[in-house]
């Protein structure tokens, strides 16, 4: 009986060299074990301003109320749902890079899983605190947001796609945390063994579980990764689509298309891996995890987000184009004003930024560079902010009757939480890579060079030269 050997030669490696099973270990643990360098305080020092000023302008809204913001009639949504938008955009690649590709079995995804599964928890509590604020009084969104029993008949309205946001947000975050915690147990069992302290030991030793490494725990935990995986899946495409729902079961004018659920999903998909882009190159940089994080990840990332945001691309042609086709005037009247009336340089910054600049991408030469990746991506998450500003902004500021036109004019208040968010969001980042394993011990083990029986670099024995 012949048997097939895999030729390895021609596999571009997840990881550079071949580096030792303890090797790997240290280089992940050492931003842990190690003081924080004088770069990680700087940063936390200015991100903690940004969180300060978002707390400041937080409490002045629960003393002031909404009308703090710039928002009015018509424009009652404003800044608060243009950010909800775009945060919860932002942890979809978390979920994408670590279910889907999981199922797929990309290896390459091993290096980014675990920061990217961080970021979409992070990124979900930034957004939910913008859907408890706009209510105006947070203080009664468990009575009026989550159904339990009482006895006074009153029950939330499940007919509103912003009750199905509860849901689906809420569903997304725990499967997404428990996702998360599940890949962590192994790596807590290896922190608790190299622990040097009774308070590390104890700490880790209560979040791994009991963990032995034996062979009946490895069975568990692949199975249960793969089942959680599975729920995580279906969830990249159903929470984005039920926030497109805010817009798309309305009947406004350029909010009331079918082409919104792949629409948002695409531009979430796109966001979020420009999001975790920018975060991963600078982390490969600052606790050199080059070796890695490869320039063949950021790469595929690249090449990733060129798909998405011809997608997206194609979507802003296509709604003119229907708009046209329709023969509606007021839907028609819609998409002009959005590209020519007072508000058409966040049109046009939209398009740059999402359109144009990511078809650089089609070079081979941009696509591995580490500067250009950078830049491009963070030209990606403006120009998707203004893309949900342009769509809420620019559909409500003209309203059906000249009479009723108006311009959302955005306060310093305005500025002051959207400052805050990405203030909590970078904080909790630097808090991550210090105090947790960025990336996933035990999955890059699996995909070093010659960790595989058949690979050339093992002997008859199945053990490594």
């Amino acid at each position: 009986m012949s048997s097939t050997v895999l030729d390895y030669s021609k596999e571009i490696p997840v990881i550079e060299g071949v580096p030792t099973a303890a090797s790997l270990d240290e280089a992940i643990v050492k931003p842990i074990n190690d003081f924080p360098q004088r770069n990680w305080f700087i940063g936390l020092a200015i991100t903690g301003t940004m969180l300060g000023i978002g707390g400041i302008s937080l409490a002045w809204l629960l003393w002031k109320g909404v009308g703090i913001w710039g928002i009015n009639q018509p424009v009652a949504w404003g800044f608060d749902v243009v950010n909800f938008v775009f945060w919860v955009g932002i942890g979809h690649a978390g979920t994408l890079i670590s279910a889907i590709l999981f199922l797929l079995r990309q290896k390459w995804r091993t290096g980014i899983a675990r920061f990217a599964e961080a970021m979409t928890l992070f990124a979900v509590l930034c957004a939910v605190q913008f859907v408890i604020f706009h209510t105006g009084r947070p203080w009664l969104a468990m009575a009026w947001l989550f159904p339990y029993p009482n006895q006074h008949g009153v029950w939330v309205n499940f007919t509103s796609p912003l009750e199905w946001d509860v849901f689906a947000v809420n569903t997304y975050f725990t499967v997404s945390a428990v996702f998360w915690y599940i890949g962590l147990i192994p790596d807590f069992a290896s922190l608790r063994d190299r622990a040097t302290t009774t308070i590390k030991k104890t700490t880790f030793a209560v979040l791994s579980l009991g963990w032995r490494f034996s062979n009946r725990h490895w069975q568990h935990y692949e199975r249960a990764y793969l089942i959680m995986a599975g729920f995580a899946t279906p969830l990249v495409l159903s929470v984005h689509t039920i926030v497109s729902f805010d817009f798309a079961v309305s009947v406004l004018p350029g909010w009331h298309t079918t082409i919104f659920p792949p629409y948002f999903v695409a531009g979430a998909i796109f966001s979020g891996f420009a999001m975790v882009q920018n975060v991963l190159i600078v982390t490969r940089k600052a606790f050199k995890f080059e070796h890695l994080i490869t320039m063949d990840t950021i790469e595929k990332m690249n090449k990733i987000m060129l798909v998405t945001g011809t997608m997206v691309g194609y979507a802003y042609i296509m709604e003119f184009f229907i708009a046209w086709y329709s023969g509606n005037a007021t839907e028609l009247f819609v998409f002009i004003n959005r590209a020519t009336g007072p508000y058409w340089w966040a049109y046009w910054t939209m398009m740059t930024c999402n359109l144009v600049a990511p078809q650089l991408f089609w070079s081979k030469k941009i696509r591995t560079s580490l500067l250009a990746s950078f830049i491009l991506a963070i030209f990606v998450n403006i120009g998707m902010w203004f893309e949900r500003f342009v769509i809420i902004v620019t559909s409500l500021h003209r309203d059906f009757l000249p009479s009723s036109w108006g311009m959302f004019i955005p306060t310093m208040w305005d500025f002051g939480l959207l400052i805050g968010s990405f203030g909590l969001f970078f904080t909790l980042v630097l808090l991550f890579v210090k105090f947790l394993p960025a990336i996933a011990m035990a999955e890059i083990k699996a995909v070093v060079p010659g960790a595989q029986p058949s690979h050339p670099s093992h002997n008859g024995n199945g053990t490594s030269h």
